[in-house]
């Protein structure tokens, strides 16, 4: 970027731009070396980080034309598709991961902007030790087969449990995915369902908040429309994950 820039706004200029991957050159190294070194642009890129992402459920997925390989193919000079479906895989899987890991940034993200760190006090008199905050807890939900399929992210301070799907859930009318807490040694407890969104905040009451401990499980079931008719898992597990510290 070479525009003129006012310097009042300008680091929040370039965390903007930075957080959308637009920087180049010398502008790219300054805001690399501010992210090192500086608290606040690391939050203001952390909180551009979490705006955009929604921006990603808009854009629908283009898949390349089939003369796409074929260009590829005759330009490493291979012979057959053999090493062209090998690559399609490695592609795929680099994928995912992508999608993974940018799915647990912005939940982490979420933690940066909502609870940024305390300024520091001045000295005074000693006062009774007041009982430490609770820390947010992390779930990766996945099973043997296909790996993570949901980023679980929970704010004790807010009850607030944000959801990020980065992997394949498969969803029909007839069927609902039914979000579970199981504490350690306890019963699950329904969280409600899921709907079909790519990124999802629910705000849990007192009683449910209490369940969502470091060590508790975070499960996803099929179930019939609108939820379990038990209060109970009906149908089958296809993601679950231990809530960890973030």
């Amino acid at each position: 970027m070479t525009d003129e820039r006012d310097i009042a706004d300008e680091p929040g200029d370039l965390a903007a731009e930075y957080a959308l991957g637009v920087l180049t050159g010398e502008e790219l190294r300054r805001a690399r070396a501010l992210e090192r070194t500086d608290v606040q642009f690391r939050a203001d890129v952390a909180r551009w980080s979490g705006r955009l992402a929604p921006m990603l459920d808009d854009v629908a997925p283009a898949p390349p034309p089939s003369s796409a390989w074929a260009g590829i193919q005759e330009r490493l000079g291979m012979p057959d598709g053999g090493n062209v479906v090998q690559l399609q895989r490695r592609v795929n899987r680099w994928r995912g991961m992508t999608a993974a890991m940018s799915a647990l940034a912005a939940c982490l993200a979420i933690f940066i902007v909502v609870r940024p760190p305390a300024p520091p006090q001045p000295a005074q008199s000693p006062a009774p030790a007041a009982r430490p905050a609770a820390e947010p807890l992390l779930a990766m939900l996945g099973n043997d087969g296909q790996g993570t399929k949901v980023v679980a992210a929970w704010d004790p301070a807010a009850q607030r449990l944000v959801l990020a799907v980065t992997g394949n859930m498969r969803s029909d009318p007839n069927h609902s995915h039914e979000l579970w807490v199981i504490p350690p040694g306890g019963k699950p407890r329904s969280l409600g369902t899921m709907g079909s969104q790519k990124q999802m905040h629910m705000q849990l009451a007192d009683a449910l908040a209490q369940l969502l401990q470091q060590g508790a499980t975070i499960a996803i079931s099929v179930e019939p429309p609108g939820g379990s008719p038990t209060g109970a898992p009906t149908g089958p597990v296809v993601a679950s994950g231990a809530l960890t510290k973030a």
